[in-house]
């Protein structure tokens, strides 16, 4: 008995007209109805008709067709009856016509000649419902397409074993990756869960997957998003229906990329198939499938021209026409791909029926044989498309034995079998598809969660380096007295911006939260300075040590979330006293964590601006020359030199100018000494001459505090950051290629920004993950094992089901500030393995025969190992026992 027809009613309200609607319309499986409230507004005027040989539908269009175009032009005709029923563009004879022909179950269509008004023929010339209905049912099926044939792409993937690890490095994180190549990617990952074919042949064919698909699910969605705006909008053209309405030029601009897409994805999937041919061993099945694919691949080829064709002939209706022809070849195509892939993966399985006495004879020798044979391994989710095939199959076939099979397949029926099951009018269709996105939906919630590009979890291991570091960058810290200060993780955007020159661009912006724009800090010096205007202080030492977040791109060293570390000293001193005492800082922290080898750049703004006027650059462009400039650790001069003059509009030669200044550096004094002798450009300028006067001062100090070596007085140093006045300085790692690891300078006029009052300030900032990352390099270099906690005792009860024994003990080892832990087991080796892994050094163990002894027996370990000398010692007094031995 045939399935019973659903039902779609037009023009009720707040209804619409889906793709899916009419698609199910125009291909039988719907009938369509008008509301009652519709039906009254339809005009009851009595208005002279026009007679008209036809509905306006084109001649040569397939039934499915003609059917989408007259459910659109049935929706039309209600929505012109938006007013009411005096004003009514229609009457309801022509779209309750237009009911009974959709409804009836006839294999062609009678449309006969029609009496229209003339608003009606108005509705029908201008309404480009054929154009819309076609377009309409191309959406529907594209879009389809775009969920089936990731999970034929992933069959093939398992036949040919090819190589899929370039899936994952599409998306790089800095958010100009495309999303829908990305999406593929993700889903076919998905599918593919559990694959074994990752790193053994790299496949051209597989590895533009994402691509050709992802560029086809781009152009789906924007055909979707036309063809439901034209599905629900009015007819345009005005009342008198005069000219162009250019729905004709839209959808055609909508629909060509699309064409090209098919094309492409058709090809794609073809060079697929034919990979998969090769793996099947039924020769009769392979020449057959081999015939029928390469047929189609011919006919999408002439089908793809004649569309084209049409669409430069501007002939839109015939375009879309031919365009749902690809579409449909294609669809073949890549049911023929699964047929392949499937056959290649698991049809000999399938097919291979017992038969006859013979079979049940089946030696033992053959079974042990098969038993023993390594069964193909393939991902999660194609495993479960291949058995959801199967099932479909062997209900089919459930009483016929393995000749008449044979036969079956020998004749070609398996293969329709298959092919109406990715066929989108076969009734097996729509549970296919729902078991693709439940395959993918599902298997969401078990996609290996990760990390946002630029940010790090960290173990147990690397928490136990960090706290270490940042308990010797603390005590550096409170050793010159200064106070510890905390501030929101995000400002106003206001306060942000304007402070960090061309670096502004990195600022993390936050939605809109009750009209107040905030965006995440940048830095810790910026909301420092809001914080001291805020508050009205003159003098402060602060340190702060929090994450800052940057829309940086990630490499090496180099995140989009990470600590800072900042040192800053506001207020009045006495002259470069704050300055030297900063970069001394810098000095203390880098040797005290033992990072190796580094140097510490040191420069002056005022004495950059002096160079950049001597050498002629204009002072509206002093900031942006700088923060050129500041890539000179990372570019040669010839690059930087490029972008001054091609970018920013600097002469060659000012920028040849600069270059000989630049190329200037070397140990301080010396340095500041050729500086400043006579005849030094430099000392005819006020702003150079001054900066060298305070350089002078500070040099000296740093001399006498012993750290002088570990500068560089370095004048291409620039610090891009616009908010820097005076003294500049950045320390890297010598041999470590990880950047810049601490910087900072003097920064006199940016607490006055935000009050009324300047406050002079001068500050530092450690890049705290680089140093950890060369932290870490030097322990695995060095093979030192990290002690991921401090504990001192473990209390090892080596009785089952003694929790309070355990609770008893360890608590009066809590109760001394002793750090412990215990474990309750009567399995000894997992207490020695637990102290091993933790690197515990003593043990206070407890079994049978020191339980009914009330002592318990203490154990040194050295490195994990056992020792053979054992105390052993009474309940109460082995607190104090162990006191003296750690």
């Amino acid at each position: 008995m045939a399935a019973e027809r659903s039902s779609i009613t037009l023009g009720g309200k707040g209804s619409s007209l889906s793709s899916s609607s009419v698609y199910n319309v125009a291909s039988g499986v719907a009938n369509v109805r008008i509301d009652s409230s519709a039906i009254e507004r339809f005009s009851t005027r009595n208005v002279p008709s026009i007679k008209r040989s036809s509905f306006g539908i084109p001649q040569g269009l397939t039934n499915e067709e003609t059917r989408a175009s007259l459910a659109v032009l049935l929706n039309k005709l209600i929505l012109s009856t938006s007013g009411p029923p005096s004003s009514s563009t229609a009457r309801s004879v022509l779209p309750l016509k237009i009911v009974e022909i959709l409804n009836l179950k006839a294999e062609s269509l009678e449309l006969g000649e029609i009496d229209v008004t003339e608003g009606e023929n108005i509705v029908l010339e201008k309404s480009c419902a054929s154009l819309i209905g076609i377009c309409s049912i191309i959406d529907h099926k594209s879009t389809t397409l775009s969920q089936i044939v990731d999970s034929v792409a992933a069959l093939s993937c398992e036949v040919t074993k090819a190589d899929i690890a370039s899936f994952s490095l599409l998306d790089s994180g800095d958010g100009n990756g495309d999303k829908d190549v990305i999406g593929v990617a993700g889903d076919l990952k998905v599918l593919l869960n559990g694959y074994k074919g990752t790193g053994k042949l790299e496949i051209e064919e597989i590895s533009k997957i994402p691509w050709i698909h992802g560029k086809f699910r781009y152009v789906v969605k924007s055909v979707h998003a036309d063809a439901r705006r034209e599905l629900n909008s009015g007819v345009k053209g005005g009342k008198t229906g005069s000219g162009n309405t250019g729905i004709g030029e839209a959808l055609g601009t909508t629909l060509l990329p699309l064409l090209t897409a098919i094309k492409n994805l058709g090809v794609c999937s073809f060079l697929r198939a034919k990979l998969c041919f090769g793996k099947i061993v039924n020769e009769n099945l392979k020449k057959c499938l081999s015939e029928k694919i390469c047929v189609e691949n011919e006919n999408l080829k002439n089908s793809y021209k004649l569309a084209y064709t049409a669409h430069l002939e501007e002939d839109y209706c015939r375009f879309a026409h031919k365009l749902n022809e690809c579409l449909g070849i294609v669809w073949r195509i890549v049911g023929l791909e699964a047929v392949d892939a499937f056959f290649a993966l698991a049809g000999g399985e399938l097919f291979v029926q017992k038969s006859g006495d013979a079979d049940k004879e089946e030696s033992k020798t053959d079974k042990k044989k098969k038993k023993n044979e390594k069964k193909a391994v393939v991902g999660k989710g194609t495993s479960l498309v291949i058995q959801f095939i199967k099932d479909r199959l062997v209900g089919n076939y459930a009483a016929i034995d393995g000749d008449q099979m044979h036969s079956l397949m020998q004749c070609g029926e398996i293969v329709y079998q298959i092919l109406y099951l990715f066929n989108p009018e076969g009734r097996s269709f729509d549970s296919l598809l729902d078991k693709v996105k439940e395959i993918v939906e599902s298997n969401e919630n078990r996609r290996l969660p990760k990390l946002p590009k630029g940010t790090r979890d960290f173990a147990k291991e690397q928490m136990a380096v960090r706290e270490k570091a940042f308990s010797i960058i603390q005590n550096v810290f409170k050793r010159h007295g200064a106070t510890a200060l905390d501030t929101p993780v995000f400002e106003l955007r206001e306060t942000l911006m304007g402070k960090y020159g061309e670096d502004s661009k990195l600022v993390y912006d936050i939605a809109d939260q009750g009209g107040e724009l905030c965006s995440l800090r940048y830095d810790l010096t910026v909301p420092f300075a809001r914080y001291v205007a805020m508050n009205g202080i003159t003098s402060f030492k602060r340190y702060q040590i929090a994450k800052v977040y940057r829309r940086d791109n990630p490499s090496k060293g180099r995140y989009r979330e990470f600590y800072q570390c900042d040192f800053d000293i506001a207020g009045l001193f006495e002259p470069m006293g704050p300055d030297f005492e900063i970069v001394k800082i810098l000095t203390e922290l880098l040797d005290e964590l033992e990072i190796g080898d580094y140097e510490v750049k040191l420069n002056h703004r005022k004495l950059l601006d002096g160079m950049l006027e001597i050498c002629g650059v204009p002072p509206e462009k002093f900031r942006t020359i700088c923060s050129s400039i500041d890539k000179l650790d990372k570019q040669s001069f010839e690059q930087v030199k490029k972008e001054m003059v091609e970018e920013k509009g600097l002469s060659s030669e000012i920028a040849d100018r600069i270059g000989n200044f630049v190329k200037e550096k070397g140990a301080p004094l010396e340095l500041l000494s050729k500086l400043r002798q006579e005849g030094s450009e430099f000392l005819d300028n006020q702003s150079s001459r001054e900066a060298l006067d305070e350089l002078s001062i500070m040099f000296e100090a740093l001399k006498r505090s012993k750290c002088s070596e570990r500068i560089v007085f370095d004048l291409s140093l620039a610090r891009g950051l616009d908010y820097y006045t005076g003294v500049i300085f950045e320390a890297v790692c010598i041999g470590a290629e990880v950047g810049s690891i601490g910087a900072g300078g003097r920064y006199d006029n940016l607490i006055g920004m935000f009050g009324t009052k300047q406050v002079p300030a001068v500050g530092m900032s450690l890049g705290i993950e680089r140093v950890f990352n060369i932290m870490e390099e030097l322990n695995e270099k060095q093979k030192q094992v990290i002690r991921p906690t401090e504990t001192q005792v473990l209390v090892s009860i080596m009785v089952d089901n003694k929790l309070a024994e355990a609770a008893e003990l360890v608590s009066q080892l809590w109760g001394a500030k002793i750090n412990a832990e215990y474990l309750v087991s009567k399995r000894k080796e997992k207490h020695f393995n637990r102290a091993k892994e933790s690197g515990i050094p003593w043990m206070v163990m407890v079994g049978e025969k020191e339980l009914s002894g009330s002592f318990v027996t203490l154990k040194k370990l050295e490195k994990g190992s056992e020792e053979k000398e054992d105390q052993t010692c009474t309940r109460d007094r082995f607190v104090e026992e162990l006191k003296k031995l750690l």
